[in-house]
């Protein structure tokens, strides 16, 4: 019985190297098609950023004067500069509160035309800033996520080559193991010295 337990843990341990070594690589494929894709998408929005502090870029995303957006990290720093132009364009508040502000005055019919004006446009300009901001950070997340992906590959083909390699090496051992050498003759059987008669 005992016997039986150790060869199918031997023969799991070997199936589960196949198993593993088989999955890493296909991993592997699908992050990498990820970062195509994503790539892809991004390539095809033309997104660009500006070329230069006179055109709009912060000083924070300067590293990426003038170059179009066509990875996650890019997208993650485009979605920055957004942010910023969003709190300028708004003094620092968020959309829900600029919407709360526009709200409030287009119930008080004594709001001059001029605030609502600013206050609409602020509020188109940080819904639409956030929508954008939105879908960058979404590319960006599941760029990450390829990462994710492509070292848990790697990770499952290295642990994959181990344990196939021990498991082959205990089947090999069990089978070295278990011969047994019988002996041609029943004399071979009787130890020097012993009284044994035939």
């Amino acid at each position: 019985m005992l016997h039986t337990a150790r060869a199918v843990v031997r023969w799991l341990a070997a199936l589960t190297g196949v198993a593993l070594l088989a999955a890493g690589p296909v991993m592997i494929g699908v992050g990498i098609s990820g970062q195509h894709q994503v790539t892809q998408q991004l390539t095809a929005q033309q997104i660009t950023f500006p070329a230069n502090a006179k055109a709009g870029l912060p000083a924070a995303e300067s590293g990426y004067a003038g170059q179009q957006v066509t990875t996650g990290p890019e997208a993650k720093a485009f979605s920055d500069m957004i942010e910023t132009h969003i709190k300028e364009a708004t003094g620092g508040k968020t959309y829900s509160q600029v919407s709360a502000e526009y709200i409030a005055a287009t119930a008080d019919k004594s709001t001059p035309a001029a605030t609502l004006t600013t206050l609409s446009g602020e509020r188109q300009t940080a819904f639409m800033g956030e929508s954008l901001r939105g879908s960058l950070l979404s590319a960006y997340q599941a760029w990450e996520v390829t990462y994710l992906v492509i070292g848990l590959g790697l990770a499952f083909t290295g642990i994959g080559v181990v344990t196939l390699f021990g498991g082959a090496v205990a089947l090999a051992s069990a089978r070295k193991s278990r011969k047994i050498t019988v002996p041609e003759t029943a004399a071979a059987l009787t130890e020097p010295g012993l009284n044994v008669q035939h």
